[in-house]
């Protein structure tokens, strides 16, 4: 006969720092608020290429991206708090893109994914948009051609961090107000 352990030994793989004593974990709002919010992004995918194929890769069962919390996709701007912007953007789609960036609640954080996205990749030619951070501000590049699923991996850890460790206050400050005016956002 095997006995039940009523004593459960739990140990969490991360875990902010505070007063912890039996039967209580005591730590600050903003550690909190920033766990919750690095491990639960909703991306919302903007695909427009190949890069876009990448991304359905790092979704995909070997990759596996539910793992850091985004199994989730956004396809509503309301939703969202990721905005992944993947694949060449051209001029006529710019207004679009700042659109869906507008729509999208606070806070939300933008992932450029690609050479196209980032700089306008091979495609120097008076249609397509030279990096998307022209019209819309841009938290996390990923370089390459298309990249891996392991850079977008490493982008998502990116974006957690950037998450977690944000103050929950710092999109009220005059420098974030300043730099969205930069861009003629209100």
């Amino acid at each position: 006969m095997s006995t039940i352990s009523t004593a459960i030994d739990i140990h969490p793989s991360y875990q902010p720092d505070g007063i912890e004593g039996q039967g209580f974990f005591a730590t600050s709002l903003d550690k909190v608020v920033g766990l919750a919010r690095a491990n639960s992004l909703w991306p919302l995918p903007f695909a427009t290429s190949c890069c876009g194929i990448e991304f359905m890769a790092t979704m995909a069962s070997h990759y596996d991206l539910a793992r850091f919390g985004s199994e989730r996709l956004s396809f509503s701007p309301r939703q969202a708090d990721l905005l992944m912007v993947m694949g060449t953007i051209s001029k006529k789609m710019g207004p679009v893109l700042r659109q869906v960036y507008e729509q999208m609640a606070e806070p939300k954080w933008v992932l450029s994914m690609g050479a196209c996205a980032s700089s306008g990749g091979i495609f120097d030619t008076y249609s397509v948009l030279q990096g998307i951070d022209r019209i819309i501000p841009v938290d996390v590049y990923i370089p390459g051609c298309p990249p891996r699923p392991e850079q977008v991996l490493d982008g998502i850890l990116k974006i957690q961090h950037l998450a977690e460790t944000e103050q929950r206050r710092r999109r009220d400050s005059p420098e974030y107000k300043a730099m969205l005016a930069q861009y003629g956002i209100e």
